[in-house]
């Protein structure tokens, strides 16, 4: 109604109702202050709203202001309000549709709010479920602070609280609290010790929605692929459980069946953990002392890959690749035709797991110490030859075959290494054997993110000191000598990469998988000889030719075009022209930041002194008389005060698009 009246105003201001030929312009009249303030309100606040979505909240503004302005234009006296009437329905249109998008963001429709509406309603609950666990087991009182070094009973207390939340919160946060477990850079001895009691065995699911999971991935009956199935569980996880089979052609496989609706469940707690770890790294500097979001987001990449059989037979052909035909331990084979993301058919192996292969291996006289040699090489030589690695080599997922070798099982989560980190573990492992301070703090600034404002010096000092603590003469290194070298660089501002990370943490696992197989056997010691057998392999003559050779074709074109670049540099000198440009912010993605914030700030400036104009203004008793109550001065006012709205609305917008 107020839209006809505006557009009526406008396109006919005698008296008496409009004539027919008068309706066409009434409706350009509506179509000017219905569109126009939409168009506007969506490029000022540089948003992608549909047409719909604009017209509706220029119609509620129309509404609102009408209610005020829209009177007094009514009367045919107050045109000089029309300005004022056109830019309060900006204005109240821009903050209308700045309120949709953050509750209804753009592109999602009726049927996307509805499962949008669904989502926020589960995420609710689950985050009610997930506060009274914590509540119950005292956890709040303690994330207040950060996990000390200096105080055992309080950390002791703390990790008690925190293991038993995520116990009783479900799957995805026990995983989460196993990778946590792992942590040792991160988390003080108490929280390691406790979190490790986390257990990932659950009931098996029943085998009728064993058997409808395997019809729907394959498609038909298992019948049809199956000659037999074995509806008892080899075992149950709480992602997935394995079965024997044996397909028609005789050959016997294990199929690992993935959980039905584990998927969702699993996506709706990453969400709320992304959330919470988003929120303690905002409010809690310990949080983001140990890079909570991070943690979260590698957590949730882990994860997510473990849900999908098809990356798991995609890291298993990977590392079989890698290795080649002398590996020292043995891969099943994946039958890629029967492969889905929930179904992954294997080669079926005939072993003991390595955890409860003790009194085999006492029966059969198996060297322990031999085994656990060869563990341990065949891991070294995946993450620093091949560059892939199984990430997670414990008990559970090695198998003792009859011939006294092992098998690697469970390649849903690897870790890769790229062939720069590949030399600077070498280098570092090296670093340690031969006590060098200087070699050990270079690997680490080769290996480590955020180098450039790492005091090099003091880095150098402190490791020292680090190898007169562990290396010296009588002492017995272990892994926990990894985790004090990890504290030191971490407190002189160096993070660890994802990546090493992962390399120590699969160490870690590995150190207590042989300590349980070869009581006694020193893991550091064996890896500081194999990086040394490494190193001397590569100052072979062959090697160091084949080096040299594959050096010199990457450099060819260089070197190629050398000889021009140099005569060119010479010219310029001897005419006197040789000169040196430097441009600042020649970086695109510098000149937005720059151009963005100068945009801001000059926006910021013009709307608080429009807004000082307007109050002048409107305080103002002087200016001819408009009409019985208004002076020009005040309209003036009135029209730079919704001006000044409107910036300060593009301001807040801006400002609040740049922090999220």
């Amino acid at each position: 109604m107020d839209i006809m009246i505006a557009g009526a105003l406008l396109a006919q201001p005698s008296e008496g109702p409009p004539s027919s030929a008068s309706l066409i312009p009434a409706f350009a009249g509506g179509f000017f202050f219905t569109f126009v303030p939409a168009l506007l309100a969506r490029r000022l606040l540089n948003l992608k709203s549909g047409v719909l979505r604009i017209v509706l909240c220029t119609v509620a503004a129309i509404a609102i202001s009408g209610s005020t302005v829209g009177r007094l234009m009514g009367q045919g006296e107050e045109w000089s309000l029309l300005t004022v009437f056109w830019g309060v329905t900006l204005a109240l249109a821009m903050l209308i549709l700045l309120v949709l998008e953050v509750f209804v963001p753009s592109g999602v429709g009726p049927i996307g709010l509805a499962k949008e509406l669904i989502r926020r309603i589960h995420r609710t609950k689950r985050y009610t479920q997930v506060s009274i666990i914590s509540a119950r087991t005292g956890l709040p009182r303690y994330a207040t602070g950060r996990p000390s070094r200096n105080s055992p009973e309080r950390n002791a207390a703390f990790a008690a609280a925190l293991r038993r939340t995520l116990e009783e919160s479900g799957v995805t946060f026990v995983k989460l609290g196993q990778l946590l477990s792992t942590r040792r850079d991160l988390l003080p001895k108490e929280f390691i010790d406790e979190l490790s009691k986390l257990q990932n065995e659950v009931p098996p699911a029943p085998w009728e929605e064993v058997r409808r999971q395997l019809h729907a991935e394959l498609g038909t009956a298992p019948e049809e692929y199956f000659a037999e199935f074995d509806a008892e569980p080899l075992a149950a996880a709480s992602i997935a459980q394995v079965h024997r089979a044996v397909l028609h052609d005789g050959s016997a496989v294990v199929v690992k069946v993935q959980r039905p609706g584990i998927v969702r469940v699993v996506e709706r707690d990453l969400d709320i953990v992304r959330r919470v770890a988003t929120s303690l790294e905002r409010r809690f500097g310990w949080a983001r002392n140990i890079g909570a979001v991070d943690l979260a987001d590698g957590f949730a990449d882990s994860l997510r890959e473990e849900l999908d059989f098809h990356v798991e037979a995609r890291n298993l052909a990977a590392v079989s690749a890698a290795s080649g035909d002398h590996s020292p331990v043995r891969l099943p084979k994946v039958h890629q035709h029967l492969t889905t993301s929930r179904v992954l058919v294997m080669e079926a192996l005939d072993g003991i797991p390595l955890g409860r292969a003790d009194e085999v291996m006492s029966q059969r006289g198996t060297d322990r110490d031999g085994l656990a040699r060869t563990l341990l090489a065949a891991l070294l030589r995946q993450v620093m030859t091949d560059g892939i690695f199984h990430a997670d080599p414990h008990p559970g997922n090695m198998l003792l075959l009859a011939d006294d070798s092992v098998a690697l099982l469970d390649f849903g989560s690897v870790g890769r290494l790229d062939t720069q980190l590949q030399g600077s573990l070498q280098r570092l492992l090296v670093g340690i054997d031969q006590r060098d301070p200087a070699g050990l703090r270079d690997a680490f600034i080769e290996i480590m993110d955020r180098s450039d404002a790492v005091d090099g010096e003091s880095l150098e000092r402190s490791l020292g000191r680090f190898m007169a603590r562990h290396l010296g003469p009588g002492l017995m290194p272990d892994v926990e000598m990894f985790t004090d070298l990890f504290r030191i660089v971490s407190a002189h501002g160096v993070a660890v990469p994802a990546e090493v990370a992962a390399v120590f943490r699969a160490l870690a696992t590995l150190e207590g998988t042989l300590a349980h197989l070869a009581p006694g056997f020193n893991i550091v010691n064996e890896s500081r000889a194999f990086a040394s057998r490494e190193i001397t392999a590569q100052l072979r003559p062959a090697s160091l030719r084949q080096a040299a050779e594959d050096e010199l074709v990457s450099l060819l074109p260089l070197l190629r075009r050398l000889p021009r670049r140099a005569d060119r540099i010479t010219a310029d000198l001897e005419r006197g022209k040789f000169t040196v440009n430097t441009r600042i912010f020649s970086d695109p993605a510098d000149q937005r930041v720059l151009s963005g914030l100068l945009h801001q700030a000059l926006v910021a400036v013009l709307a608080a002194t429009t807004g000082i104009m307007s109050v002048v203004l409107l305080a103002s008793s002087g200016g001819p008389q408009v009409s019985d109550q208004l002076r020009l001065y005040e309209v003036f006012g009135y029209n730079l005060l919704v001006l000044s709205v409107i910036m300060m609305l593009r301001v807040l917008v801006g400002g609040f698009r740049r922090e999220s």
